[in-house]
C-alpha cells in the first residue's frame, strides 16, 4: 500500500520493529498526528484465543476516566412510562416498534442502544443487524436493564464495550488526539487492565500477542506486551 508524504514522515518518527512503553507510545501518537481534524485514538489487541469456543469469548465494558471525546447518540428501546424517563435522562432516540421498523429499513444513526428486558423479545429480531456492529443490547454490558437513566448516563460519560472478533482481535476507542498523552494513557491503561482481567481460564501460554495504539490517520505504535 502506497502512503502519502505526511504519513511517511510520521512513520519515520518510529523505530522499525520497536515496541514502546504505553506512556511513550501516547506521546508518539500526538507527534505522529498530522490530520486537520481531531483524530480518534484506538487501541487494538491481538489475543491468543479461539472465539469459536464459548469459553474463550472475551467481552466486557469499562468506563474511561476521561470519556471518549465523542458526543454519543444513544437509542433506547422502551415502552410505557419508562419512555419519558429515557427522554428526560437525555436519550437521543426513544421508541419501540417504530424504531425496530426503522432499523430494519436500514437506519443506523446511533452509537449505542439500551433496551428494557421486556423489549428484548422484539429487539431480538435485530440481532443480525445490530450484533455484527456491536450495537445489540446485552445484559452482560449493562444495556438490557430497567435502570434506563443510569445506563444512559454511564454511556454518555464514557462507558465503552469491548468484544473479541472472529479473528481474535479486540478494538476499542480510548479518546482523541487532543486529549494529550496523559489522558490517552489513563484511558488506554483502564482498557488494557480490563481485557487482561477478562482472560479466559482455558487460555494457555501468552494471552496478549500484540497491542497497537493508533490515531485515525497516523501509523500504529506497537506497545510492549505484558500478559
Amino acid at each position: 500500500m502506497k502512503h502519502g508524504k505526511k504519513y511517511t514522515n510520521a512513520l519515520a518518527k518510529l523505530e522499525a520493529g520497536r515496541k514502546y512503553p504505553l506512556e511513550e507510545a501516547c506521546r508518539l501518537i500526538k507527534e505522529c498526528s498530522f490530520a486537520k481534524f481531531d483524530e480518534n485514538v484506538d487501541l487494538s489487541m491481538r489475543l491468543n484465543v479461539d472465539p469459536r469456543h464459548a469459553e474463550q469469548q472475551v467481552r466486557g465494558t469499562v468506563s474511561l476516566p476521561h470519556g471518549t471525546g465523542k458526543a454519543l447518540k444513544v437509542l433506547v428501546f422502551v415502552r410505557g412510562e419508562r419512555a419519558r424517563e429515557a427522554e428526560e435522562a437525555g436519550a437521543d432516540y426513544v421508541g419501540a416498534d417504530d424504531l425496530i421498523a426503522k432499523i430494519q429499513g436500514g437506519w443506523l444513526e446511533f452509537d449505542a442502544a439500551i433496551a428494557t428486558p421486556d423489549m428484548m423479545r422484539d429487539v431480538g429480531k435485530l440481532g443480525k443487524i445490530l450484533g455484527p456492529r456491536g450495537l445489540m443490547p446485552n445484559p452482560k454490558s449493562g444495556t438490557v436493564t430497567f435502570e434506563v437513566a443510569q445506563a444512559l448516563q454511564e454511556i454518555k460519560k464514557g462507558k465503552v464495550e469491548f468484544r473479541v472478533d472472529r479473528q481474535g482481535n479486540v478494538h476499542c476507542g480510548v479518546g482523541k488526539v487532543s486529549f494529550g498523552p496523559e489522558k490517552i494513557r489513563d484511558n488506554a491503561q483502564v482498557v488494557l487492565d480490563a481485557i487482561t482481567r477478562a482472560r479466559p481460564a482455558s487460555v494457555k501460554g501468552q494471552y496478549i500477542r500484540s497491542v497497537t495504539l493508533s490515531s485515525t490517520m497516523g501509523p500504529g505504535v506497537a506497545l510492549e506486551v505484558g500478559a
